[in-house]
């Protein structure tokens, strides 16, 4: 199958910048706005097509380990999250580069995610400087500084001149001399800055980013998607292992049914990517000791939507966003976001809903206990009773999972 990575990258950061918005309270589309930036300071340094590729990558992916690092950290402190994060920037880095070592990248960069918090003086947490800091992770920090102290998704002209001013400042402290000439003149330009907007990044990052296609193997593909399943997962400590738990049950439901490994495989990228959606939630609501009232339930529903969003830009992923977006649907029509009725609903989204229910309620939760298969299937069986969900699917897993 050949696909642009990119591509799917820039329209799975939708969701992972409301990681950062939460945490750091950075601007929407942050990611996008680094990568663009990074890709264009890249170009006038004669970086080469698949090096660009691979930066583009690293931009989207550059915090991918805030998630894991904030699992880990804030249960044993009371620090605040922006400042637990700011204060601790070397451990989140540790855990982005790990994330990313299997994924395929066409050029070497090791140390990148690493290293992008790192300041050309040697003045960050890894003591690196100039040219031991890989150049990707240069350009990564400069985009990623200047979006989170002067917010570039509005910026006028007594903004771009405060923001020049900065740059030149720093140049030979946190910049390279080579990078600030670079965005003095490349910046210039007055689409440079029009491209930052919330309105038309998208459109101006896919413009300029290398179009290279890439063939992958729905195994490989599945394995990209297994380090957004790591920060889903990570965003709360009782959907620890939620997303690869129902991965699993996926799997071994399509090999009950007898399904081809293509399906098999992209019912595992589904479950992967089927609560992408939950990086937009704060996790107040999702980590909630309790009930949630009227307000929060009706913010926990927009998850769903959030996800379909995310994934409806892949051509590749037209079955499996349908899969992946429907687990909270119900066959009456109660369900969210859109109320499907069951005649909407096909086998595999049918499955995936089940599925997810199961697991649910399988795993601890801040106001219970995990619950045991028996009393699990004891409820999924009322729900069939309500109408809700699909009874052949339910008998089946209670089958498979006895």
């Amino acid at each position: 199958m050949e696909i642009n990575l990119n591509k799917l990258l820039l329209s799975l950061s939708y969701t992972l910048d409301f990681v950062e918005m939460d945490i750091l309270g950075v601007s929407s589309n942050h990611s996008k706005r680094v990568a663009y930036i990074a890709n264009t300071l890249g170009k006038q340094l004669n970086m080469d097509e698949k090096e660009r590729f691979d930066l583009v990558a690293c931009c989207v992916l550059h915090d991918n380990g805030v998630t894991e690092y904030m699992l880990k950290e804030a249960a044993t402190t009371k620090t605040s999250k922006r400042k637990l994060v700011l204060e601790n920037v070397k451990e989140h880095c540790i855990i982005g580069e790990e994330n990313v070592a299997d994924y395929p990248f066409l050029t070497d960069v090791t140390n990148v995610i690493k290293y992008h918090h790192e300041t050309y003086n040697g003045k960050g947490f890894f003591a690196k400087e100039k040219d031991e800091i890989p150049l990707m992770s240069q350009l990564i920090f400069f985009g990623d500084r200047l979006d989170n102290v002067f917010n570039l998704n509005n910026t006028d002209y007594p903004k771009i001149c405060k923001i020049n001013k900065y740059v030149k400042e720093q140049s030979g402290k946190l910049f390279s001399p080579i990078i600030v000439d670079t965005f003095l003149e490349v910046s210039d330009k007055t689409s440079f800055w029009l491209d930052l907007n919330d309105d038309f990044i998208y459109n101006g990052i896919t413009r300029t980013i290398p179009n290279i296609n890439m063939t992958m193997s729905w195994e490989e593909l599945e394995q990209v998607t297994k380090i957004f399943s790591l920060v889903i997962d990570n965003k709360s400590a009782f959907t620890l292992r939620h997303s690869q738990g129902l991965a699993a049950k996926a799997e071994t439901m399509g090999k009950y049914y007898k399904k081809d490994n293509i399906e098999i495989l992209k019912l595992k990228i589904a479950a992967n990517l089927h609560d992408l959606g939950k990086l937009a939630i704060s996790n107040d609501i999702i980590d909630k000791n309790g009930e949630l009232d009227e307000t929060e339930f009706y913010l926990i529903k927009q998850h769903t939507y959030y996800s379909r969003i995310s994934l409806s830009n892949i051509d590749e992923f037209k079955d499996i966003t349908e899969w992946a977006c429907n687990h909270h649907e119900k066959l009456d029509g109660s369900g969210y976001p859109f109320g499907l009725t069951g005649d909407k609903l096909d086998f595999n989204s049918r499955l995936i809903m089940c599925l997810d229910i199961y697991q649910a309620l399988m795993e601890e939760r801040p106001y219970r206990k995990g619950l045991t298969h028996e009393k699990s299937m004891s409820i999924l069986r009322d729900m069939i009773t309500d109408g809700l969900i699909d009874g052949g699917i339910v008998e089946d897993i209670d089958v498979v999972f006895t």
